[in-house]
């Protein structure tokens, strides 16, 4: 199930998909037809960090992911905060690790979650001790690091090229073994 706008956010009508002339052309939208109010469902902005630490890779694993399923720490970007101090806000907040340095990877679609990811390589030294959120962390080697075919999968792929590893991917089995019992929960923020 998604979540999708039913009422103007201003006067509270009922939304109606209206047609309209934008700069280009013809767009059917959610549009307010009391007050002309138009849901423009941007994607919205989420940071991923591979995270560094000690010369490893952590990866962990969210409350309500399968046990064989971790990925990358990830985090909405709030308002009035930059990406990287928006990412450095999640590592803290996620891993208790204090983010020492930061490098833009890229950014990424994830299409089926309306978003795109602004993914970071980050510098991180501390404690690890994880919010109530993750459940269990991993440290990797680079070699030993698999990737997964999707919005942060991708993002680890090349950052792994920049370090000169040529990635490794899940193949469509494990990687359906790996994500077995997620698809049922389509609500959860998925890699």
């Amino acid at each position: 199930m998604n979540y999708e706008a039913r009422h103007c956010t201003h006067c509270g009508a009922a939304l109606l998909p209206i047609t309209l002339a934008e700069d280009g052309g013809d767009k059917e939208r959610l549009r307010c037809p009391a007050c002309g109010w138009t849901h423009w469902n941007n994607p919205t902005p989420v940071l991923a960090a591979i995270v560094e630490v000690g010369g490893k890779v952590l990866l962990a694993r969210n409350a309500a992911w399968p046990g064989k399923m971790f990925a990358l720490i990830t985090g909405f970007m709030e308002a009035g905060e930059s990406p990287q101090d928006g990412i450095a806000r999640e590592v803290k907040e996620e891993t208790n690790l204090d983010v020492r340095a930061t490098t833009l990877v890229g950014a990424y679609e994830f299409l089926r979650m309306n978003q795109i990811i602004i993914a970071y390589h980050v510098v991180a030294e501390g404690e690890v001790r994880l919010s109530p959120e993750l459940v269990d962390y991993r440290l990797y080697d680079l070699p030993d690091l698999k990737c997964w075919p999707a919005g942060t999968g991708y993002a680890l792929a090349d950052w792994l090229r920049t370090r000169g590893h040529e990635p490794v991917f899940f193949t469509a089995e494990e990687n359906a073994e790996r994500r077995r019992g997620l698809d049922e929960q389509p609500l959860l923020p998925k890699d």
